[in-house]
Parts: structure tokens; C-alpha cells; sequence
């Protein structure tokens, strides 16, 4: 998670969640590299929430494809029967498209934060994909 106040990074915070079942698709593992050994010890959804959540209070979400982090949002908190706040989000993918267009060969993360000037060095670790979303809202949002 990467905090941005007044066009500034003010925090950032990097917390592994214990899944429900602590189990990854071979094809998941493949794309991030985690599997159930490296989450094993790590603190389940509403204990990380816990300590989250104060900290987005009153700010605009912004994710690279907002859509998929909105329904990962609402199922963890559906699943532990936790009622999901009702956050603004802001989808950096879709500025992408809307203001840069067909100048970009794709809108994936890493090439609309290269064009804007961050190298992603550490494609799909989240803090590192955290970081490179911020960097693409503070120049598109």
C-alpha cells in the first residue's frame, strides 16, 4: 500500500495475507511467485484489514484495473462476513487508455509506468506494483 497526499508518498506498507484456504493455483504461483509455505505465518484478511483500513479513511483508491481489486475488496470482506466500506476507486489502467491511447504498445502496468517515468523493477511484487500505480496516478489523475 502506498499513501499519496497533496501529490506526495506519506507511507508505504507492505503486509502478506493469509489466504482462505492458504492454497495457490500452480498458474497464480507462476505469475507472482507465492505459494502457501511463504503465507503460512502471515496474519489472515480482517487482522491486516484492522490495520489498514484506518489509514484509507477518507481517500480515493487507485489501482492499475480497479475492477479486479474492487471485487477481490468486496469478496474478502463477503467471505468473513465484514461489511465492506464503500470507497471511491480510480483505475490508473483506464486513464492509461483514455489519455495515452494508442501512443502506448499496451496499457499493462509496467509500460504505462515506464512512460511515466517509474521503472518497475519488481513487476507483481505489490508493494513494488504499489509504488509504480502511484507513480502513473500523480501524472495521470
Amino acid at each position: 500500500m502506498v499513501i499519496v497526499r497533496q501529490g506526495e508518498t506519506v507511507e508505504t506498507l507492505y503486509r502478506l495475507v493469509r489466504p482462505a484456504p492458504n492454497y495457490y493455483l500452480p498458474f497464480n504461483t507462476q505469475i507472482h511467485g507465492m505459494n502457501a509455505a511463504d503465507t503460512e505465518g502471515a496474519l489472515p484478511f480482517p487482522a491486516v484489514w484492522a490495520e489498514i483500513a484506518p489509514r484509507l479513511a477518507g481517500l480515493t483508491l487507485v489501482a492499475h484495473n480497479s475492477p479486479f481489486d474492487q471485487g477481490c475488496l468486496r469478496a474478502a470482506h463477503a467471505y468473513y462476513g465484514l461489511p465492506c466500506p464503500d470507497y471511491r476507486f480510480a483505475c490508473t489502467c483506464r486513464a492509461a487508455r483514455r489519455l495515452l491511447g494508442a501512443t502506448l504498445p499496451n496499457h499493462q502496468l509496467h509500460t504505462v509506468a515506464q512512460h511515466c517515468g517509474y521503472s518497475l523493477k519488481h513487476h507483481h511484487h505489490a508493494l513494488a506494483d504499489a509504488e509504480a500505480c502511484a507513480a502513473i496516478a500523480l501524472k495521470l489523475l
